[in-house]
């Protein structure tokens, strides 16, 4: 056990040796501030703060790529909740995750309030992919994180694909840039 530990150890000492090698290759890239990156803060429409918290924080001393998850997750379903009114236990509809990105700017550490935008790339039948940008403070004009997730609808009960009535697809609309991003 004790060697299998020390491997795991010397692995990812092994790995941050390897990535602080090379980021100056990856650093001297041209960063981009166009709406492709998506990192802009007049791009998001709905926006909720948080707080991070101590257990955020992963070993390195930066919040845990999971809890930017968590995050994400977390403003869709509020937005779903308060614009949408979408009871996730009694509504017909089930929303359910097919895809997921994110993309890691800058850290972020406890203590830290942050800001979630939000805003809706593409709307579907019954789909919506969604975006969204992790704000270090209320401040900040590039989000230090950017991801987001696609969004099927399906029925409650056989789960297969259904359609969204067109007050939800008014609100998705209200939060998006659809002819602006294409």
């Amino acid at each position: 056990m004790e060697t299998l530990s020390f491997r795991i150890a010397f692995g990812t000492l092994l790995s941050c040796r390897i990535a602080r090698a090379y980021y100056p290759l990856f650093k001297r890239q041209k960063s981009s501030t166009t709406k492709s990156d998506f990192r802009d803060r007049s791009l998001y429409k709905y926006f909720v703060d948080f707080q991070t918290r101590w257990r955020d924080n992963d070993v390195y001393g930066h919040v845990n790529n999971a809890v930017y998850g968590e995050w994400i997750d977390s403003i869709v379903d509020m937005y779903l909740i308060e614009k949408c009114s979408l009871d996730p236990l009694k509504s017909p509809l089930l929303s359910f995750i097919v895809s997921s990105h994110c993309n890691y700017y800058s850290p972020i550490s406890y203590p830290s309030k942050i800001a979630a935008g939000l805003f809706v790339k593409r709307i579907g039948k019954s789909s919506v992919d969604y975006c969204v940008g992790i704000f270090e403070n209320r401040r900040s004009e590039q989000a230090s994180v950017v991801g987001g997730f696609t969004h099927v609808f399906v029925d409650r009960i056989n789960h297969r694909p259904q359609p969204f009535d067109d007050e939800m697809k008014k609100q998705f609309l209200s939060i998006s840039h659809i002819n602006h991003l294409q």
